[in-house]
């Protein structure tokens, strides 16, 4: 087993998230008595937003490339963020990296060519839906001609607004489900939508496919199945790595 490094507390709820889902992938994969090898690397989402409500990237990349530099002394051999917004960076960590590195964003495009979607909604942080900074999102569905629709301004106010004061600090309150849903089911009426990416890794303590009335893509899940194959594939040979490490 390939020793995960995980860049968290971005937020710390889609951290615990992921911590419990790579701890059932592996054991499901190697049984009950076999837990992940991982580090954890700890670091604010309020950080993150302030870098870029400043707009300095290059700052983020400096706080997010430090933690990788941690995992790696940590002895980690692959290396994941635990949130899409992140992700803005995603390419400018892997140049820094020398361990891979393994995109949410790739990971949930698979997932949507292969439920041969052809229209996504895609959900997130204000900074993940933005004209301004999303390509990063929105250029790998592009390119798998997958077309991806965001919410507008307005909306995409109002979602940040309750990602930051709400699901970052645990809050889950039916309230903002039910405006989530709302906003879905008023856009899935104009455009008809074949999947909804949950592209904060906060949504699902709020959305999945029994209150969406369009499928959801949980970019935790997602992301942490392609995790646990990084974690027990061995690069050289691209097998299965098996029980031992």
């Amino acid at each position: 087993m390939r020793k995960l490094g995980l860049i968290g507390g971005t937020g710390p709820e889609s951290t615990q998230l992921y911590y419990r889902a790579l701890t059932t992938g592996v054991q499901q994969r190697c049984g009950e008595e076999v837990l992940p090898e991982l580090t954890i690397e700890s670091l604010s989402v309020f950080e993150v937003f302030r870098h870029l409500g400043a707009n300095d990237t290059d700052g983020l990349t400096d706080y997010f490339a430090a933690a990788v530099d941690n995992l790696v002394a940590a002895g980690a051999r692959v290396v994941s963020l635990s949130a899409i917004t992140p992700h803005l960076i995603f390419d400018r960590l892997v140049e820094r990296s020398p361990v891979p590195l393994v995109s949410a964003v790739e990971a949930v495009r698979d997932e949507a060519a292969d439920r041969n979607a052809t229209r996504v909604l895609l959900l997130g942080t204000g900074f993940t839906m933005s004209p301004e900074t999303n390509d990063f999102f929105l250029r790998p569905f592009t390119e798998a001609g997958i077309e991806v629709v965001i919410p507008t301004a307005p909306d995409r106010e109002e979602i940040q607004h309750r990602i930051a004061t709400e699901l970052e600090l645990g809050l889950a309150t039916d309230e903002t489900r039910d405006r989530f849903v709302d906003i879905i089911t008023e856009i899935h009426r104009e455009q008809p939508l074949d999947q909804v990416v949950l592209g904060c890794t906060e949504l699902p303590m709020v959305l999945d496919d029994e209150v969406s009335p369009v499928p959801c893509l949980d970019t935790v899940g997602i992301h942490t199945r392609a995790l646990v194959e990084a974690m027990l594939t061995d690069p050289t040979t691209t097998a299965p790595v098996g029980r031992s490490s």
